[in-house]
């Protein structure tokens, strides 16, 4: 290049074969290149060369590449424009490929192919002359008379009248205005076609043209019909005045009407009138006047914040949820007792302590209207109603019902929510359930809260502590909220299947309700009050098409459900309508086709009859429905042998009977405890040993060789069926050394008595818990006589009159009156047993 002729391109330039764009002198182009020829260009020639001289390229357009460098070249077209590699990027995803920058520098023409693998090397004539390109517009603005001043001049006023439509603000439009005002005159066409919207077409055009007056008379229409374009778009915007000037967004180099970019001016408008709609809201709320004073700082923040600002989005969610939490929009209670005693009796059977506690809070309602929501624990094994009976009590109160289920639940945040400041922080659940109930006073039914559980994140039953405390909830403090809300006139009903598990500063600030298993009369009336009807009702079936007997139900509760709630039951009524279902869908077959053509008479006889309606089910079509039963009145005939006693044992799914079985064998006189024993019931195991070795002679029990010492040269094994299962507590003392007393004497214990209770080494009988459980498991099975301490008679009066009826009950204060009625005629010494010496104080 001759620095005197000017800027020169070489005679000779490697070939860019494009069909997806065009580059104009004066722009800027990024190519995809993944065509072979196309590649070897890149590869060999712009990432070897060292010079800049090796980086100018010809792009030819409107010509593609062949897949394939054996295929022949297609025909070029004639006019390219040369440009400078800025910039290469290399990719082997989704196909290897390179990403080319291109800045355009002039024009040429083709004049003859030198070689066509492995790219294109062209011999080019150059037809701009590049040295126009240093001239600045203001030096040639008079240069040229004529046509091609006024083409000049009336271009450049198109071009200012198009900038004074955009908003300078944005960088390509004030790139434009920096470009208008230095680059020479006859730049201009090519520069600001490269930049308004066009075609390929368009562009291919303006490039063939050659001279500066085609070039004018051809980009200047396309300048006069982007004007026109934004003149209808703002024509079409009229109704908004904030939205006069529209700002144009920037694809494949050309500024394109229509698609805006984000301008912090533009969206305060266009937000401001959701603003005030936010701020209306944050006023009608009628929220206490520290939660408001919160509000109307973060409006104020909200309105100088730009809405491309993530906290702009943060902070407008605080404000729709403050706004829509119930400050003080509540329900008016149903005070109405005696409609309310209809409401519980109807949807649930027995309950009647809970039943008399949401009465008791009626009755005082109606004489205090400002009482605070009580805090109940309803405990009890599952299956028994506790979670809807919460539900029933909102109906009763004509609240709200909300359900929280905190089964599992191991992070405070969960019950206080996060606070803002976390990416993706929301509120914790009871915040959430306010929002979704929409009043401040409902029912809210914390469902398995003996299952909470611990992590790192904290302790949730910890959490609880400041919602279940009357004395605290009025100002409950979430962390994403951060101000306080008035929980007081909430209603909590927890539910829980024991206390053990249950943190004490917890369970102190809740009224625990016990909840006990129902009794076989209660699931009778409970499954043809509601278990019965609602499976007909789900299956499609009616009373007409099923009948279940009373006697039928008694059976599935005796001898296929062994439980404390009706779960399994419901269970089994499902599997027997959906075996009547069946029954009665083959009957309507069988109706729908009884009528047979005359000429086949024999598919009459092969069609069963329909079944006769209603369907009974008898204890013959029980075992072929539900099958074998599962559960059986073992009791009579484990208690065979010397050595096997009936225990009652307490578990967090009702009441069972336990087995305790004793076997002695020669030996050195240790004891052997099998059945996955807690420590407390091992240490009962050997009071009960201790205490029957001190009154051996007593009671005249015998070792395997009639000695005095029942342990001397005998090995005991005391064994607790159902080693699967973990046995623990003080309640199996009695039944151990009943157990122990029969092996040691050789006499059977009586089939029809299980027995409770604790001792001690004196031979006292303690008291001890679940009484109303373990009478109800002894008599669903079968037991006739039960033994318990002195001290718990008071719990009978707990249980049903049915029960009290026909079972008999021995209260003992010490072990002589438990061995009595324990044996069929009494035990050996127990009648000549001596009484305590009682002692007076000499204080």
């Amino acid at each position: 290049m001759a620095p005197g002729d000017g800027i020169q391109i070489p005679s000779r330039l490697p070939l860019l074969l494009t069909h997806e764009g065009v580059l104009l002198p004066g722009s800027t182009v990024r190519f995809s290149v993944d065509s072979p020829r196309n590649m070897h260009l890149v590869s060999q020639r712009l990432l070897k060369g060292t010079s800049l001289r090796s980086t100018i390229i010809g792009v030819i357009p409107n010509t593609r590449d062949p897949d394939h460098d054996t295929d022949d070249l297609p025909s070029l077209h004639k006019i390219g424009t040369a440009g400078i590699a800025v910039q290469v990027v290399g990719s082997n995803w989704p196909k290897p490929h390179y990403t080319l920058l291109i800045t355009g520098l002039c024009r040429f023409r083709v004049s003859s192919l030198l070689k066509e693998r492995p790219f294109v090397l062209a011999e080019v004539e150059q037809l701009d002359k590049m040295e126009h390109y240093t001239a600045p517009a203001t030096e040639r603005a008079t240069a040229n008379d004529g046509d091609l001043g006024e083409l000049s001049y009336n271009f450049y006023q198109a071009a200012v009248q198009l900038l004074g439509m955009l908003d300078m603000s944005v960088p390509v439009v004030a790139k434009f205005r920096r470009l208008l005002d230095s680059l020479p005159r006859e730049t201009l066409p090519d520069v600001v076609a490269s930049m308004i919207r066009t075609s390929n077409k368009e562009k291919l055009q303006l490039l063939d043209a050659l001279t500066l007056e085609e070039r004018f008379k051809k980009a200047l229409p396309l300048l006069s019909r982007q004007i026109e374009g934004l003149k209808l778009l703002k024509k079409t915007r009229k109704s908004s005045p904030n939205n006069e000037k529209r700002v144009l967004s920037v694809r494949k180099g050309g500024v394109l009407p229509g698609r805006q970019f984000n301008r912090d001016e533009e969206a305060e408008d266009e937000d401001g009138d959701d603003t005030a709609v936010l701020e209306k809201k944050v006023r009608e709320a009628k929220m206490p006047e520290a939660a408001f004073k919160v509000c109307l700082k973060e409006l104020k923040r909200l309105k100088k914040m730009p809405q491309s600002m993530p906290e702009f989005a943060l902070t407008r969610n605080y404000l729709d949820l403050m706004v829509e939490l119930p400050w003080s929009r509540s329900t008016t209670d149903c005070l109405d007792i005696p409609a309310a005693r209809t409401v519980l009796d109807n949807d649930h059977y027995a309950m009647d302590k809970l039943k008399r506690r949401v009465l008791e809070y009626l009755a005082v309602r109606q004489l205090k209207t400002s009482l605070k929501g009580p805090i109940l624990c309803f405990v009890g094994p599952p299956g028994v109603g506790k979670t809807s009976v919460g539900r029933s009590i909102a109906r009763t109160l004509g609240r709200e019902f909300h359900r929280i289920s905190l089964g599992g639940v191991c992070d405070q945040s969960d019950i206080r929510g996060h606070r803002r400041t976390y990416v993706g922080s929301m509120p914790g659940r009871i915040i959430n359930g306010l929002k979704t109930v929409a009043v401040n006073n409902p029912v809210f039914l914390l469902d398995e809260v003996d299952k909470l559980g611990k992590s790192l994140q904290g302790d949730p039953a910890a959490a609880l502590l400041e919602v279940l405390d009357p004395e605290q909830n009025h100002s409950f403090t979430d962390h994403y909220l951060n101000v306080a809300f008035d929980l007081s006139q909430v209603l909590f009903i927890a539910t829980a299947n024991t206390t053990a598990t249950i943190p004490p500063a917890l369970l102190d600030r809740m009224e625990v309700l016990q909840v006990q298993g129902y009794t076989q009369e209660e699931k009778v009336e409970i499954a043809h009050r509601h278990l019965i009807p609602n499976q007909l009702e789900q299956h499609g079936l009616t009373p007409q098409q099923l009948h279940l007997p009373q006697d039928t139900t008694r059976a599935i509760i005796s001898s296929y459900t062994r439980e404390a709630g009706v779960r399994s039951l419901e269970r089994k009524f499902g599997a027997i309508c959906r075996a009547v279902a069946v029954k009665v869908a083959e009957g309507h077959r069988v109706i729908a086709t009884e009528a047979p053509p005359a000429e086949c008479p024999a598919q009459q006889t092969d069609k069963a009859a329909p079944p006769e309606m209603p369907i009974v089910i008898d204890s013959v079509a029980l075992k072929d429905i539900l099958g074998l039963p599962p559960f059986e009145m073992e009791v009579s005939e484990r208690l065979t042998l010397p050595g096997v006693a009936v225990g009652l044992a307490w578990t967090p799914l009702g009441g069972e009977i336990l087995f305790v079985e004793a076997s002695r064998m020669e030996g050195e006189g240790q004891l052997t405890l099998t059945g996955q024993l807690g420590d407390v019931m091992k240490e009962s195991a050997h009071l009960a040993i201790s205490w029957l070795r001190a009154n051996a002679k007593t009671y005249q029990l015998t070792n395997m060789v009639g000695g005095p010492d029942p342990l001397e040269g005998t090995d005991i094994h005391l064994h607790f069926p159902a080693g699967a299962v973990t046995k623990d507590g003080p309640s199996a003392g009695v039944t151990i050394v009943t157990c122990l007393a029969s092996l040691f004497s050789g006499r059977l214990v009586r089939s029809d008595v299980a027995m409770t209770g604790e001792i001690t080494l004196r031979g006292l009988v303690l008291p001890v818990g679940g009484i109303k459980d373990k009478v109800l498991a002894a008599h669903r099975a079968g037991v006739k006589c039960v033994i318990l301490p002195q001290r718990n008679k008071k719990d009978l009066e707990e249980l049903p009159a049915n029960v009290r009826a026909d079972l008999d009950f021995v209260p003992a204060a010490n072990l002589d009156q438990v061995l009595n009625a324990a044996f069929d005629g009494g035990f050996p010494g127990t009648a000549g047993a001596h009484a305590q010496p009682q002692l007076t104080s000499k204080l």
